[in-house]
């Protein structure tokens, strides 16, 4: 689907979708490199960082260039190759966004409620192996949703209600039992959702509990502080993508299913580069060093 048959709103349409996916990857780019550059950044919460970073700038390449080149092209057909080949890797970054802030929230959870171990707990080693467990993870996931999509779905000339192969799309057109299909949208909702989040608040709960027990109200911010950031891209994160999949069906349309989806697929991996600058004094500062370095 397009998000407008109106020829004149088609160049709007195309600059705007174009400006926001290189704000996106620019903005990534400066986080990664902020990160690789200065040492003083070469901390364990910064290695993840900029691995999400990394990880938004796939998300977004995954559906935004499609869009851009059928905007320009004037044409919305995907081949059946590419559907899903588009579905796995949305799959598989979208995967690394969600487990990465689950490894970002245990980092700050040992940071905060164990600070004395945190450098034994969180070790080069192991911050590698949360890396390769999220990438492991974010891989099967996708292969898993491709071959159930490959079993369950009729591919011959069929109309996706949306601007890209959204796998929840893809599974609306199942030839089969409408039983696997909700049995599979369940588990990747448990799996990839409510279990993900449950994790994260867990972490926040130990997380105030022990702030909490700190003296000072200094002391607490100056802990806190070092959260706000992740804080503000998980409820960005979450709240779009359960804004999308649990509004009111009787309220739902297929063009504010895309506009929704619009929101996490585009929208968020575009502010984070900006929440982490603004809300983060290190990368900040980081940032203008490498600004002033350059000039």
């Amino acid at each position: 689907m397009s998000f407008s048959e109106d020829p004149d709103l088609q160049p709007v349409l195309f600059g705007l979708f174009l400006s926001m996916y290189l704000v996106t990857v620019l903005g990534n780019l400066l986080i990664i490199l902020a990160v690789s550059s200065d040492s003083h950044l070469h901390t364990p919460m910064y290695f993840f960082l900029s691995n999400l970073s990394l990880a938004d700038i796939g998300f977004a390449s995954s559906t935004v260039p499609k869009l851009v080149v059928d905007i320009l092209t004037h044409s919305r057909v995907i081949s059946y190759v590419g559907c899903l080949t588009q579905m796995s890797l949305f799959i598989f970054f979208g995967g690394m966004d969600d487990v990465l802030l689950i490894v970002m929230a245990y980092d700050r959870f040992v940071a905060i409620c164990h600070p004395l171990h945190y450098s034994v707990i969180m070790n080069p080693h192991r911050c590698i192996l949360l890396l390769l467990l999220s990438v492991f993870v974010s891989v099967v996931d996708s292969q898993m949703q491709n071959l159930t999509a490959l079993q369950v779905t009729c591919f011959k000339e069929v109309e996706i209600a949306s601007f890209f192969c959204d796998p929840h799309q893809l599974l609306d057109l199942s030839c089969s039992d409408a039983l696997i299909k909700n049995i599979v949208s369940y588990m990747v909702g448990v799996l990839f959702g409510f279990f993900p989040l449950s994790v994260i608040i867990f972490s926040y709960c130990k997380i105030v509990s022990a702030l909490l027990k700190i003296p000072t109200p200094g002391g607490r911010y100056k802990a806190f502080s070092t959260c706000g950031s992740h804080l503000s891209v998980v409820c960005l994160f979450y709240g779009t993508i359960l804004g999308t999949y649990l509004g009111s069906s009787a309220s739902y349309s297929p063009r504010k299913g895309m506009v929704a989806s619009l929101m996490y697929t585009v929208v968020t991996p575009m502010l984070n580069p900006f929440i982490y600058s603004l809300r983060n004094r290190d990368i900040s500062s980081s940032v203008k060093r490498l600004h002033f370095w350059k000039i």
